[in-house]
């Protein structure tokens, strides 16, 4: 008994055959053959919901305003000005559809210059 000939014969079985046999298997093993498809199909749903990036929003520049402004300016590219209004004019988006780990990694330092971050 190998794979491939339990698949031929697989394909040359009827449809009431399969749903029988796929009863027998239930049946045998104690098994339900509607468990995984429904896990499967919340699985995809899952993975289809899951957001491959995020906006970087600046909900609080913190104690620490100059530090947070040298990171605003360093992973931003903006001038001093510029990143100045940014962090004053918090919330404010910092950076928009960056990639998940990116996002991390930007809120992780600005966190660390002591400012208050949110994912969106």
């Amino acid at each position: 008994m190998n794979i491939e000939n339990i698949v031929a014969e697989l394909k040359e079985a009827t449809i009431l055959e399969l749903n029988d046999l796929v009863k027998a298997i239930e049946e045998e093993f104690g098994v339900t053959a509607a468990a995984p498809v429904a896990v499967a199909a919340a699985g995809d749903a899952g993975a289809g919901a899951a957001k491959d990036s995020f906006d970087v929003i600046l909900k609080d520049a913190g104690a620490s305003k100059i530090n947070v402004i040298k990171v605003v300016r360093e992973a931003t590219g903006l001038g001093l000005k510029e990143a100045k209004a940014i962090v004053d004019g918090a919330p404010a988006p910092v950076k928009e559809g960056v990639p998940t780990e990116a996002a991390e990694a930007l809120k992780a330092q600005l966190e660390e210059a002591g400012a208050s971050v949110e994912l969106k």
